[in-house]
């Protein structure tokens, strides 16, 4: 019996102490041109080794309004709900893959009837038919000699971890996305209060304007003028209801829940505390969502291409069966019916219709497209961070003009009309002022909303949102 175990403790020995014997790589990060500093422009800003991503989103946002609404959307939006569904797809076969290492079990019982010619070599024998009742198990286990079993492992960790970027990815998503439409609509109820506001004047106007038609100062082109800015006015508020009501319906759906009215607060209320910082470029590979998730490809695919290189080369395997076969029922499980059999076996690949060289030259495609994708997300992200810079410095620098701008129409039209009331202005200035200074008021409220919102961009592109 030792004689016989000898070959085999022989093969596992020499099994284990080739385990050390890897031809697969060692995944390093690419060294590329686009990690420079310029990957993002900060010419108009000091750099800083602080990133405003590393701030959570709680501390970003002041409003409790929407933190609230974040809150409900992160707990109960459908994309999230999915993401982390496939969070824990990609574990399963993470855990599978962590199992490599280990030997398979295979039990099986089998009971088997054959009906044998009488005139056969056995059939006379066994009076024609024979029954055999088998219990049996089967061990095996592979030798990872050449890394393939350790590759396989890290390529289904790096497609778990995709897999958690991604997820982090869709948290970014949906935090920019609510803040974006709740400042939004924020905008809009403040347009819709100059316009409301606008109404009660304009009101005001056209009763004037027929007063001094009567006292024949004005003629009725005037007050068929001051009529047309007044349902001007109304229709704007209308086309302001219309689209409340529908970004109103567009956040619900991402807060997951139908359409409804959305609490919220005012505009002026608005303030985000983060420093307007970027960091360095190399920052948005711990920061970026979906750059790290692209890495996370690459190094799926490079796996994948050791996997590939591995079959190539022979592969050692050991099994070994054991169980019960007897011809008698009651003598099954007898030590008499035991039977064991160990095979060890080292198989090398030939010719095989080019296969294995096929799959490793597309492998090898597929982690250079790995790559190409992995540095075209960031410079992606090197763009996204320089429009939304510019983006927010644009929008600092027009808003302090827009409120000269409202507050110079705003001067003209009281100007105007008390000129007018003196007979001294000609009424188309008259309503030329209010115009502009109605519009001049509704950019300026647009502009406050592009400097929310370019905070907020900001924030994404350098990869804030998920902590």
């Amino acid at each position: 019996m030792n004689k016989r175990i000898i070959p085999i403790i022989t093969v596992m020995v020499v099994a284990l102490s080739m385990q050390s014997c890897f031809v697969a790589k060692n995944y390093s990060r690419p060294e590329t041109e686009v990690l420079s500093e310029e990957l993002f422009r900060t010419d108009m800003m000091p750099k800083d080794s602080i990133s405003m991503a590393d701030i959570s989103w709680r501390k970003l946002f002041t409003d409790a309004q929407l933190v609230q609404h974040i809150e409900t959307g992160l707990q109960n939006n459908i994309d999230i709900r999915v993401a982390l569904q496939q969070i824990e797809a990609a574990h399963a076969y993470y855990r599978q893959g962590k199992a490599g290492y280990f030997p398979t079990l295979n039990v099986q019982t089998q009971v088997t009837h054959q009906e044998l010619s009488k005139n056969s070599q056995f059939g006379a024998f066994f009076d024609g038919g024979i029954t055999q009742f088998d219990l049996s198990g089967t061990l095996s286990w592979e030798a990872d000699i050449w890394g393939k079993i350790r590759s396989t492992k890290r390529a289904s960790e790096a497609a778990y971890l995709q897999t958690v970027a991604a997820h982090k990815a869709v948290t970014t998503e949906i935090v920019s996305s609510i803040s974006l439409l709740y400042y939004q609509l924020l905008s809009l109820d403040a347009q819709k209060a100059i316009v409301e506001k606008t109404l009660v004047n304009r009101t005001s106007s056209l009763e004037t304007t027929k007063a001094l038609k009567q006292a024949g100062v004005l003629t009725e082109v005037a007050v068929q003028q001051t009529e047309a800015q007044l349902l001007n006015a109304k229709a704007r508020l209308i086309d302001l209801n219309k689209q409340i009501a529908l970004t109103e319906n567009t956040l619900s759906i991402l807060l997951g829940h139908g359409p409804r009215a959305i609490v919220r607060a005012s505009l002026d209320e608005q303030e985000l505390k983060a420093p307007i910082s970027t960091g360095y470029p190399a920052q948005l590979l711990a920061n970026r969502p979906d750059v790290m998730a692209a890495e996370y490809g690459l190094i799926n695919a490079f796996e994948m291409t050791n996997v590939a290189r591995s079959q190539f080369y022979p592969r050692l395997s050991l099994s070994a069966t054991g169980g019960f076969q007897s011809l008698e029922l009651d003598q099954w499980l007898n030590l008499d019916s035991f039977f064991a059999n160990f095979v060890g076996n080292l198989a090398q690949p030939l010719l095989n219709g080019r296969k294995i060289r096929t799959q490793h030259e597309v492998a090898k495609a597929q982690q250079e497209m790995a790559l190409l994708r992995f540095k075209q997300q960031l410079l992606t992200a090197g763009k996204e961070v320089s429009d939304a810079l510019y983006s927010y410095q644009a929008a600092n620098e027009k808003i302090t003009i827009k409120e000269q701008e409202y507050q110079a129409y705003d001067k003209a039209t009281t100007y105007s009309e008390a000129l007018l009331n003196n007979g001294m202005a000609n009424y188309l200035e008259v309503l030329t002022a209010r115009e502009n200074a109605l519009n001049a008021e509704m950019v300026l409220a647009s502009t406050k909303l592009e400097k929310l919102q370019s905070v907020v961009t900001l924030y994404k592109s350098l990869g804030g949102g998920w902590r």
